[in-house]
């Protein structure tokens, strides 16, 4: 597995590194710690010049360079401290770091898109290494909506470590949701977690028997809960191939407006992370997120994974 891991000495990027431990990643894994310097380069001074004609620099430009340079070895400390923190949580992994000099998300995105990771893993908030500003899914959110990989918004948890992980699934019949099932399953957990698949209904409900074939659908009467056991029915396989993975796997039906109903759930039920797909079958056929996805990113309380299929 593939994971490039956005690390710019904030709170919230160390809670993302704590994170790790909780996400199912094994030994078997590359990852990149990347740290950008949101700071402009300006182009090389030459001095290798005749002396009899020295180059003028303007003192502006020098400055410019003498910082750029300092945050540049900001950058680079902060990179290796991650290596060192990951390391202690994960000796056998292969790390190497990237620092750059560039809008962060931006740098981000073009490295996804260069190396094609499984996963990017970010803090929820974090801070310019220029200036120290606060920017609340500025970063994140930017990379959440344009990056073509898997990301994980990853939050420190208060709960104790010996309890079980939970991972709540938002799942509504569309292939995205299953590949957020997929993704789960795929990983490597410890022994009593605990999956739950949340469907989120109104009066009707859209089911669709083949995911491969989004034309395929049909909608049922969901007005009262004596209705919904056909919609845990329909469901019911995708907790199969959960449990086939050795996961315990229930499967939650909820009436309301989605988004609120996943991070209330989420919260109530005690959720290490929420696995989401980046479109619902509302879903744009793009790249960017689907609102649900993009809300619950953005308010909960813990990690949020937001998957994507993979590369092809």
């Amino acid at each position: 597995m593939k994971v490039l891991i956005a690390y710019d000495g904030s709170e919230g990027a160390d809670a993302a590194l704590e994170d790790l431990k909780r996400a199912g990643l094994d030994d078997d894994t590359e990852a990149v710690v990347m740290s950008v310097a949101e700071v402009f380069v300006p182009p090389p001074i030459n001095e290798e010049i005749d002396n009899a004609f020295p180059m003028y620099v303007p003192d502006g430009v020098r400055r410019a360079h003498e910082r750029a340079e300092r945050k540049l070895e900001e950058a680079e400390e902060l990179a290796q401290r991650a290596i060192a923190k990951i390391k202690l949580l994960f000796p056998n992994w292969n790390i190497s770091r990237q620092v750059e000099a560039d809008s962060p998300a931006w740098a981000l995105i073009k490295k996804a898109d260069d190396w094609h990771p499984d996963l990017i893993v970010m803090g929820a908030r974090g801070h310019s290494l220029f200036g120290g500003r606060l920017i609340l899914g500025s970063i994140s959110q930017r990379v959440l909506y344009e990056a073509r990989s898997s990301v994980r918004i990853g939050r420190g948890s208060y709960k104790d470590p010996q309890k079980p992980i939970r991972l709540l699934v938002a799942v509504d019949g569309s292939s995205d949701s299953s590949e957020a099932v997929e993704a789960v399953c795929k990983r490597h957990w410890p022994n009593g977690t605990e999956v739950a698949l949340l469907t989120v209904i109104d009066t009707v409900i859209e089911l669709t028997p083949d995911p491969a074939k989004p034309s395929e659908t049909k909608w049922i009467e969901v007005a009262d809960e004596d209705s919904w056991n056909q919609v845990r029915e329909h469901f019911e396989p995708l907790a199969e191939r959960v449990r086939s993975a050795g996961l315990h796997a229930d499967v939650l039906v909820r009436r309301g407006n989605p988004a609120d109903q996943i991070l209330q759930e989420a919260q109530t039920w005690g959720a290490d992370c929420i696995f989401v797909g980046a479109k619902g079958l509302r879903g744009i056929d793009r790249l960017l997120l689907g609102s649900i996805s993009a809300a619950v990113s953005s308010r909960a309380h813990c990690s949020v994974e937001v998957v994507r299929r993979r590369y092809v």
